[in-house]
């Protein structure tokens, strides 16, 4: 059996602790400053299905609607060609959606008219305060888990790894100006359970190491703890990308942004599992003593 090449991950951490410091400044400088566009979820708005006889195009039906006055409004397929999805920001309307329906038959095209939904500003509102609650908890019961089943440094290295993804995601986001809408808050949670799973096969493999390896560096175990993930990593990363791929290309228009939101969730996450995780752990001073379970009667330094 060959040798594991062992390759110095850490040697570069200080370049990937600017690279990350970088990313979430210029994220958060654009949270702060234009925020996020947020979908009818969030807003409140009129959503529009209607149906076609022959395959719409969505970019001429978005055209007839702003020729008509109305402000901004999102056409998309969902499921079939044939149908259309157009959602209108603002103050539910009962006469907006006979508006719409007008416009789109004005110039003789039979439009089928089957669903109007709306949604009010304050639905949004408590929508957009779940979430975030939601997210907030999800984070506090991460620390705790991991800070049980392995140490504390562990999990705040865990925890600010998942901060750390989530903050980025929603900085491409808002840099792009893409909308965000429940789709991509689902995408988000997503991420954070991908991002924690990969952080804990690399955090018990650390474990593992300090426990057995007696005579080597912290920086030394952490490499080859990372080394002996590293194909785990590549493999899961790479196949749930082409998975992800197959959804933005063929899933339709309204999983665009939840793709996009996991792939930019994947990409970040397997990164700040080897470099934001491991790299709190050593600033944190994580050492043998800290993962050695005492066994009564002997001394801790007599373990094998």
């Amino acid at each position: 059996m060959s040798e594991l090449k062992v390759y110095n991950f850490m040697g570069i951490r200080r370049y990937a602790v600017v690279c990350s410091a970088l990313l979430l400044v210029v994220s958060s400088l654009s949270l702060y400053t234009q925020g996020l566009v947020l979908g009818l979820d969030f807003s409140g708005g009129t959503q529009i299905e209607v149906g076609y006889e022959q395959p719409a195009d969505v970019g001429e039906l978005r055209t007839k609607l702003e020729a008509a006055g109305f402000d901004s409004p999102v056409v998309v397929h969902f499921g079939t060609e044939t149908d259309v999805l157009i959602r209108m920001q603002g103050e539910p309307d009962q006469g907006l959606a006979e508006r719409v329906y007008d416009a789109l038959q004005a110039d003789g095209e039979k439009v089928e008219l089957r669903r109007v939904d709306f949604v009010g500003p304050q639905i949004g509102e408590e929508l957009r305060d779940d979430g975030g609650l939601g997210m907030l908890m999800a984070l506090a019961v991460v620390m705790l888990y991991v800070a049980i089943r392995f140490q504390l440094k562990f999990s705040i290295g865990a925890v600010l790894a998942l901060v750390h993804d989530v903050i980025i995601t929603l900085g491409v986001f808002s840099l792009a100006r893409l909308e965000f809408d429940l789709t991509v808050l689902a995408a988000i949670l997503a991420v954070v359970g991908y991002s924690l799973n990969d952080t804990i096969v690399v955090s018990d493999r650390i474990r593992e190491n300090f426990r057995k390896i007696r005579k080597a560096t912290p920086v030394e175990v952490i490499n080859e703890s990372l080394s002996q993930t590293l194909w785990r990593t590549i493999n899961t990363s790479v196949t749930t990308m082409l998975v992800l791929l197959a959804l933005f290309f063929i899933g339709g228009e309204l999983i665009h942004n939840f793709a996009i939101a996991l792939m930019i969730g994947v990409g970040i996450g397997t990164y700040s599992s080897i470099y934001v995780a491991a790299t709190v752990m050593l600033a944190m001073n994580v050492d043998r003593e800290d993962l050695l379970e005492p066994v009564e009667g002997e001394l801790v330094d007599d373990l094998p």
